[in-house]
């Protein structure tokens, strides 16, 4: 593969959190029956006018601050000329020339542990369009059904620069954008009910060459299939050429059941569509005051507390971009903080990004639905940091927790007795009947046999029933066993 260079390009269609459509009054609600939710307007009968819907506008002016980009002082809404049963007008009203947002960067994390890496995505544009409506053909035999309810629906169209050299990385800029969406409420994310659908621009090229013929997967609706359809296309190009065959510039569609690409159209270009400014629709003009106030309406974002969370709370940039891989875990993450204690920021960050993540992830929940808040889990590690419990019997408390069993770890702790035992004397007294019942041990480590005292400490636990503050239980030991 190092034979060859993968370049990806994703145009992302998020569509925008308003209650109506972008050109129209009709609901955007989702699971209405079919064509319950299509005025006048998104029918495209005769007569009808578009008038633009200002919450669409403000959604497009948040993701254009929010990634650093220019907010265009002026955009045009252009027809986007083709012909498709489900778009009545026989063209999408979408914006070419002058787009609304221009510009911008995404810095996104790739990949794990010592191997992570940030890499900055570079935007090309962003730009507002209506979304068309949906052909059925599953419940027709030998006929497609039309479902016009999306019509109208309102998109903003995210294109970046050519930039992302492997699935991981497209992965990873898909997955932050996902979140930053998300974060600014401009976007509810829902990949399943198509709010946000990502198409991957592939193509591959000796290192050093020119960019080769590209392909665009469409409408790919997960992050893992994002991954399987670009990892797919990819080697299936390098076959291609390695054949002697060229690559034919094309639109293709992903197969998850077969995991294959297959071509759905030659691919069009934007003389194709004929574009031209739509005349029922002024230009948009957006004033420095509009912008202004949007800024300041607008979150903390993702960046911003990455590098609060490295400056001020001494995290690693891998810990502060996974707590920020979204706003629960990052809320969740600073509740926690909260009630610790700064100076315990790391084992919270821990505790959130490990256990409690592994917890949520096999009883399938969401940060949200956690049993165990934020608030539990930062008197839980408050007491693993002033030693009334080891980390092993924490994991027992958080179990607890879980299971609705306290309503907080003091409580627990309590109830079942769990309390550390951290009296020298005490732990002295069960190392010293350890050491006598397990002279073998005792023998096998002066012989040099480091897993003994292993052994030995697993004894003075075992005997502590799991309460003995294992620090101290080490330094008795090897202070015995020196002597």
């Amino acid at each position: 593969m190092n034979q060859w260079e993968v370049v990806i390009g994703i145009e992302t269609h998020a569509q925008l959190a308003t209650v109506s459509k972008i050109f129209s009054g009709a609901s955007t609600a989702f699971g209405a029956e079919a064509n319950t939710q299509a005025c006048a307007v998104d029918l495209a009968l005769p007569g009808v006018l578009p008038v633009l819907n200002k919450k669409a506008v403000e959604c497009a002016i948040r993701f254009g601050l929010a990634i650093g980009a220019k907010v265009a002082e002026k955009s045009i809404f252009a027809r986007k000329n083709y012909f498709y049963p489900d778009l009545p007008k026989g063209y999408q009203i979408s914006q070419f020339e002058l787009p609304v947002v221009v510009g911008g960067a995404i810095t996104v994390q790739v990949g794990s542990g010592d191997k992570a890496y940030e890499k900055t995505i570079n935007l090309t544009r962003a730009h507002l369009e209506e979304d068309a409506g949906k052909s059925l053909h599953e419940d027709f035999h030998g006929k497609s059904g039309i479902d016009l309810n999306r019509a109208g629906t309102p998109l903003l169209e995210i294109v970046t620069e050519p930039d992302m050299r492997s699935s991981e990385e497209a992965v990873a800029y898909a997955r932050a954008l996902h979140a930053l969406v998300q974060w600014i409420g401009i976007c509810d994310g829902n990949m399943q009910e198509g709010s946000f659908r990502c198409d991957a621009n592939v193509s591959v090229r000796r290192p050093g060459q020119p960019f080769g013929t590209r392909r665009e997967i469409k409408n790919l609706n997960s992050f893992r299939f994002l991954k399987e359809a670009i990892d797919f296309e990819v080697q299936w190009q390098i076959n291609e050429i390695v054949e002697g065959r060229k690559i034919q510039q094309a639109t293709v569609l992903f197969d998850p059941d077969t995991g294959e690409t297959r071509t759905m159209r030659t691919k069009e270009d934007a003389h194709d569509y004929r574009y031209f400014p739509d005349p029922d629709l002024l230009p948009l003009v957006i004033g420095a005051d509009w912008i202004e106030r949007v800024r300041g309406e607008l979150p903390e974002l993702p960046a911003q507390k990455r590098e609060r969370f490295q400056s001020e709370l001494g995290l690693s940039a891998y810990d502060a971009s996974t707590l920020t891989a979204s706003q629960e875990i990052a809320d969740f993450f600073e509740s926690t903080v909260a009630v610790a204690g700064k100076a315990s920021a790391k084992p919270c960050a821990n505790w959130v990004m490990v256990d409690l993540a592994a917890r949520l992830n096999k009883d399938g929940k969401e940060v949200a639905q956690s049993p165990v808040s934020a608030q539990q889990l930062g008197g839980l590690i408050l007491r693993i940091v002033d030693n009334t419990i080891s980390n092993n019997i924490a994991k027992k408390v958080f179990e607890a927790l879980w299971n609705g069993e306290g309503a907080t770890a003091d409580e627990i702790i309590d109830k079942q007795g769990l309390k550390q035992i951290t009296d020298t004397g005490a732990i002295e007294a069960i190392v010293d009947e350890v050491l006598a019942a397990n002279a073998a041990n005792v023998a096998e480590f002066k012989a040099g046999k480091e897993k003994a005292f292993n052994a030995l400490v697993g004894q003075v636990m075992k005997s502590a029933k799991g309460k003995a503050n294992p620090q101290q239980v080490n330094e008795l030991l090897k202070k015995k066993l020196a002597g």
